[in-house]
């Protein structure tokens, strides 16, 4: 057998970190541009030419070469000069924004919906309980069936009966459809606060756990301003606010004619916005109000918060803004549904104040 010996700490790969730290903030910069390779490349060269984050030995140039050979952009297919984000770069995006987000909450909230009770499910738990007709047999504890037999019957009449037979208990599992609704009205983006990314931040990263922790889940996802329109998730990324106001109504209404027909256990709605609707349809019209708090509007949006609850289906709310006079509508929306709520941080969306009205206490999770 061989040995290397090593005198010193291993090389390390400057180039895979640099290619890695420019990736990161390359894909943010496409979500800040809705998708637009060519100026977020522009954005990234100029934070080089004033952080210089590239050197002679690796530059804006090989960054671009690493971003094609590696898969993260390709050439568009109506012109073949413009680049455009790869679903390499797409999934890249939702993982980072898993990371970022919910690091702190990894330990809590990954798992399979596991429920506070034994029942029909995949994963064998340490308990055990007499075989009923139908049980499985491939879930048979064997020790425990034949130290059942011996008590029961003895070595001289050793023989095995129903009776007998000792099951492994089976954790219950539960099956959820999930609706996430992003606001994309001007007030996401209004005087200079960019709370569109984060919103599309905490979207991309529940769309990523899902995937990766609840595979048999149903996700939806839409946006909404003065309508609400559904998305696909490779939209997600690139969607931006536009000059519209916030009909949250809208958007419960399509969320909850989405999930009422679904034949699933648990059904919830996650609401990504600022907290203050300011539209809502009359007929082949919109009635808005930007200005405080519209009671016509407000009474209209806790109207579809009473019947998502009445129909079991939870919405909680995620609020990227701190404003206390907003603040007040999504406690009172909440309290109306009987659902969740997280309050972020526009520039530190990874600190949450979750207030659960359920078990009816706050907390803030870092």
């Amino acid at each position: 057998m061989k040995y290397l010996l090593f005198h010193g700490p291993l090389p390390r790969n400057t180039r895979e970190e640099k290619f890695q730290r420019l990736l990161s903030l390359f894909l943010e910069l496409l979500m800040k541009t809705g998708g637009n390779v060519a100026e977020a490349l522009r954005w990234l060269t100029y934070f080089d030419k004033r952080h210089h984050l590239t050197d002679s030995e690796y530059t804006m140039g090989d960054f671009l070469k690493d971003l094609k050979e590696r898969g993260y952009i390709t050439e568009s297919t109506q012109s073949g000069s413009v680049h455009v984000p790869a679903d390499k770069a797409l999934v890249e995006i939702r993982k980072q924004s898993l990371e970022e987000i919910f690091s702190a909450l990894r330990s809590g909230l990954l798992g399979d919906h596991p429920l506070p009770k034994p029942g029909p499910g995949d994963d064998l738990s340490y308990e055990t309980r007499p075989y009923e007709f139908g049980d499985r047999l491939e879930n048979l504890h064997l020790t425990e069936t034949l130290n059942n037999a011996y008590l029961n019957h003895g070595l001289e009449e050793f023989r095995l009966t129903e009776r007998d037979l000792s099951i492994i208990q089976t954790e219950a599992k539960t099956q959820t459809a999930t609706y996430v609704l992003i606001d994309a009205s001007h007030s996401m983006v209004l005087y200079g606060e960019d709370r569109i990314t984060p919103a599309k931040k905490v979207a991309l990263a529940l769309a990523e756990l899902i995937q990766q922790r609840y595979p048999k889940d149903l996700l939806f996802i839409g946006a909404f301003g003065d309508h609400a329109w559904p998305l696909q998730l490779h939209e997600v990324p690139f969607l931006q606010a536009g000059p519209y106001h916030t009909n949250t109504r809208e958007a419960l209404e399509m969320a909850v004619a989405t999930l009422s027909p679904l034949r699933v256990p648990n059904k919830q709605i996650f609401l990504i916005t600022d907290g203050k609707p300011t539209c809502i349809r009359e007929g082949n019209r919109f009635y808005r109000n930007s200005f405080g708090l519209d009671p016509k509007i407000v009474n209209k949006t806790l109207e579809i918060a009473e019947q998502a609850r009445r129909q079991r289906i939870v919405i909680t709310t995620f609020m990227i803004a701190r404003d206390t006079f907003l603040q007040r509508f999504v406690q009172r929306f909440t309290q109306v549904n009987r659902g969740r709520a997280y309050y972020a941080h526009p520039q530190k969306v990874g600190v949450f104040v979750f207030e659960d009205f359920i078990r009816n206490r706050r907390k803030e999770l870092r």
